[in-house]
């Protein structure tokens, strides 16, 4: 009896991997262009509007909570109409949680290194400005007192000194809630806008760098109504939590440092600001 030969068994090919479908760019065009649109505004009508009022946060508790809800009320509107048109997936905003309990140390961490990042690049700075002669040690000191960042349009400063529930409101809801979160989720809606509209330029990891430096560029020139050094340390605290979420692909860290170093600074404030009058009176301007 004759037996057949067996014959080898061809090895199945593995099942292509399914592309996935094509964005549609008019989508996500309105996406980036209301989002992107949000900090400037806000800009330029503090620009020409906030020199007329108030500190933005109000002068008692009850005001700052109303005005906090308000702007979170009107990012959600942009951003809700930014959403329903890209309708971005909770991966495009890097919206999980990585790292468990370890991310609020690491974001604490932080917040610390992105504040020494910024004391040493403002020190560089200004080194460069003396030694290439633009400015004398004294022109310089009246150049920075002249053009610090107006907080008092954000925050009333009396009212800190003297208003517990004020103070700590400004640590914790408007550190965290009203800048941290808020700002965080508005700039990594920028960055998956233009990650998705122009892929060939930001997806990479190179080009992802290269998305938070636009975002922190559009994030300080929202800052207009504080002054130019205001729009130049936004802009370089920007490009530092735009780099932690790109790095661990989570918004998280992000928001936690930036409520942290928003917490510090406004902690430091009212003792900050009495130095800077006194150095003010010192020099006669």
């Amino acid at each position: 009896m004759d037996i057949p030969p067996i014959l080898p068994v061809e090895p199945k090919a593995p099942p292509a991997e399914a592309l996935p479908p094509p964005i549609k760019r008019w989508r996500w065009s309105i996406h980036l262009l209301v989002i992107a649109s949000y900090p400037l505004l806000i800009g330029v009508l503090a620009l020409f509007f906030g020199e007329s009022q108030g500190p933005a946060l109000t002068s008692d508790a009850k005001g700052l909570l109303v005005v906090c809800l308000e702007q979170m009320i009107l990012f959600g509107i942009f951003f809700g109409v930014a959403w329903a048109a890209s309708r971005a997936s909770r991966d495009d905003l890097l919206w999980r949680w990585r790292g468990g309990f370890l991310t609020v140390p690491l974001g604490i961490g932080y917040s610390i290194a992105l504040r020494a990042l910024v004391a040493l690049l403002a020190g560089i700075v200004v080194v460069l400005l003396l030694v290439v002669g633009v400015f004398t040690l004294e022109s310089l000191q009246e150049y920075v007192t002249t053009n610090r960042p107006k907080v008092e349009t954000i925050v009333d400063v009396p009212a800190m000194r003297q208003n517990p529930v004020y103070y700590w409101l400004t640590l914790t809801v408007v550190s965290f809630g009203f800048a941290g979160f808020r700002e965080e989720l508005w700039r990594v809606a920028v960055l998956a806008g233009l990650q998705k509209l122009w892929p060939g330029i930001f997806a990479s990891r190179l080009g992802q760098f290269g998305a938070v430096a636009v975002a922190a560029i559009i994030f300080g020139f929202g800052h207009l109504g504080q002054g130019v050094l205001a729009v130049g340390m936004t802009a370089i605290l920007g490009f530092g939590l735009g780099a932690i979420m790109v790095f661990h692909r989570s918004i998280w860290p992000a928001v936690i440092a930036h409520g942290m170093f928003d917490a510090t600074s406004l902690a430091l404030i009212p003792w900050v600001l009495e130095m800077l009058q006194q150095a003010q009176k010192t020099t006669g301007h």
